[in-house]
């Protein structure tokens, strides 16, 4: 713990400047942290140089240090919950923008301070706590959304069992052990926003980080006690008779077993089911061939010819971590991704940086927040189609070529000694059409090391030896590599769900799968979904936020029967119908939707069915609580 203020003013060197100000006001009292002079400005793209002159944020941090020392001293808070103009002034400052009004209250709400937040369940009433008492709730799946399901219930005091098929907590971070895994949010926002990590290793952590960030969350709140693991949920069916659902459960020796719940929440996320390509000759390999979700750590690739399919996301991972040890690596291409320039994604996050997490009261929340700002909401614009656009399929707006630019001089700054790859990795598809990809320079100094081919004529068919390309030639290999992502669009197919009547949840959707918020459907009481159709997140976000948001919905449902004492509840058809209709709307508006380009967010029938069209504070808002309206509420049925 530094004891001067000149070790504490050194420390500040590793912090955000306008986070630091924000979080001073409260501190001091003072508005005068948040002088006009002192706004910064930001690139598209930054990591948060601020255009403050160096002398300028020399006194900054030592007027900072001061009051910080004094704080540490015993000083309190001068003014913790600020009036809603300060949080104004606050929330503009910290983003270097003009933030709309309306997400005063939802930011009021993330700093907690009203001393508590809308996520927090609310049963407060001996009334609401002996209904929650009566239900029980089981869940689908043990990763980030199943173990904040698990907390908040047990929070409102209801009763519930989570259901995994892998054999410990993490879900998509326990199954993903390729080389290079990692999160591409920052991991300051890929956390739960009730139990922040001060002490993150890097921005965008690593796999073995993630899991044992969950892991950890999973001992505090005794979850593991609630969890059955290796066990597969093979069926949900409702019982309207008893107003039930009932589940059979598989386990790992085989056996059977069927539960009833009151509700059953799916938690099991979209890119969990590994996607091979149709490929003429598939399983004919005669090598190792294996997924990137389903790593072979058994194979050693050392000094072996490697083939890789697919440069998505996971690819854009591992390939720069087994290059250097291959003999010869061909990686065969079909679209390249785009890869926003972002440096730091390998980086450790700074010594002083976590000291200021953990000591100076709101810093975490302005840095959060302006994380949110400038890498989800103010972000948006840059993706949004513009209706009168003539320049070409390349991108949607003005403002989406010039990401677009951005990206190529970045792209063409990292080969000039390889002008031959630049068209090869530049995409013909605008920014934010495709999932994007974070670029610190690994992936293409990969492609450009002698042992390593870029391929992209089409792969015509796989052989006992390799691979087989369109114009006839063929690549020899020791190994096979998938890296062609996931059945994202088929949502919950390893899981057969009966409704009302025995209707077949996946007969209902016929092959397009919707949900109203993503949440809820109509002939299906009390099944909720969370991370369900249209609540991905393309260039806007931390999955976990959504989740967050969902799951305070479910428990608000669960309040909502309690409440007025019915047993179920599902949406009504027209307010369903009504949602879709305006999400699809909404969804050709941006890059993602354009006509131009097919990516697994989009479906078998061209809709997309994977992102959710409106910003972020449009979910936060539609989730805070179930509106009654929306919803058939139904008593329990006399059973003679």
């Amino acid at each position: 713990m530094p004891e001067t203020v000149a070790q504490i003013e050194e420390i500040l060197k590793d912090a955000h400047l306008p986070a630091l100000m924000c979080a001073m006001v409260q501190m001091t009292g003072d508005a005068d942290w948040l002088r006009p002079e002192w706004t910064p400005v930001y690139n598209p793209l930054s990591r948060g140089d601020t255009g403050i002159p160096e002398d300028e944020q020399a006194k900054i941090r030592r007027r900072a240090a001061e009051a910080i020392h004094a704080h540490l001293a015993g000083q309190p808070l001068a003014q913790p919950a600020p009036p809603t103009e300060t949080i104004r002034r606050q929330m503009d400052f910290v983003a270097g923008a003009e933030i709309p009004e309306q997400y005063v209250d939802f930011l009021v709400d993330e700093l907690v301070l009203k001393g508590r937040s809308s996520k927090d369940p609310h049963f407060e009433t001996p009334k609401l706590q002996d209904a929650a008492r009566r239900l029980k709730v089981l869940v689908v799946g043990a990763g980030m959304s199943g173990l904040l399901t698990g907390i908040r219930l047990a929070q409102a005091g209801v009763p519930f069992e989570i259901v995994d098929k892998n054999a410990d907590v993490g879900g998509t971070w326990f199954e993903n052990t390729y080389p290079g895994c990692r999160v591409d949010n920052s991991n300051h926002m890929y956390s739960y926003s009730f139990e922040p990590n001060h002490a993150w290793p890097q921005h965008f952590s690593p796999q073995p980080v993630l899991l044992e960030y969950f892991r950890g969350i999973a001992r505090k709140y005794d979850l593991k006690k609630h969890i059955r693991f290796e066990t597969l949920v093979e069926t949900v069916a409702w019982d309207e008779a008893r107003s039930v659902w009932r589940a059979t459960l598989r386990g790992k020796d085989g056996k059977t077993e069927v539960v009833e719940a009151n509700a059953v929440v799916t938690a099991v996320g979209q890119l969990n089911r590994p996607r091979f390509p149709d490929i003429e000759g598939m399983g004919s390999f005669e090598g190792p061939a294996f997924h990137s979700a389903e790593w072979r750590h058994d194979v050693d690739l050392k000094g072996k010819r490697v083939v890789v399919i697919g440069t998505g996301a996971s690819a854009y991972q591992f390939v720069p971590e087994i290059a250097p040890d291959v003999a010869k690596l061909t990686v065969f291409q079909r679209n390249p991704p785009w890869g926003l320039p972002v440096p730091h994604y390998h980086e450790d996050v700074p010594e002083g940086m976590k000291w200021t997490l953990e000591h100076v009261p709101y810093y975490d929340k302005w840095y959060r927040f302006w994380l949110f700002w400038m890498t989800t909401e103010g972000f948006l614009p840059m993706v949004k189609s513009d209706p009168l656009w003539n320049g070409g399929p390349g991108a949607v707006s003005e403002m989406n070529a010039g990401l677009r630019d951005m990206a190529v001089a970045s792209f063409a700054a990292q080969l000039a000694e390889r002008p031959d790859l630049l068209p090869k990795v530049t995409p013909d598809y605008p920014v934010g059409g495709k999932r994007a990809v974070l670029d610190n320079g690994v992936w293409l100094a990969a492609l450009k090391r002698d042992n390593v081919e870029l391929v992209t004529e089409k792969v015509a068919r796989i052989t006992p030896k390799g691979v087989v390309t369109a114009d006839g030639q063929e690549y020899e290999a020791d190994v096979l590599i998938y890296g062609t992502g996931f059945q994202a669009s088929n949502f919950l197919s390893f899981l057969k769900i009966k409704g009302r009547g025995g209707q077949d949840l996946h007969e209902a959707w016929g092959g397009d799968a919707k949900a109203y918020l993503g949440i809820t459907h109509p002939g299906f009481p009390n099944l909720f979904t969370i991370y369900g159709p249209n609540t991905n997140i393309v260039v806007n976000g931390s999955i976990i936020f959504f989740s967050e948001c969902a799951v305070r919905y479910i428990v608000g449902a669960l309040k909502l029967l309690a409440e007025t004492g019915s047993a179920t509840m599902e949406p009504k058809q027209a307010v369903y119908d009504d949602f879709n209709k305006r999400v699809d709307e909404a969804n050709a508006g941006w890059a993602w939707g354009s006509p131009h380009v097919s990516s697994w967010y989009k479906n078998q029938f061209g809709r997309v069915s994977q992102n959710w069209p409106f910003g972020l504070i449009d979910y936060w808002k539609a989730t805070l609580e179930p509106n009654p309206g929306d919803f058939t509420l139904e008593k329990a049925r006399e059973v003679a």
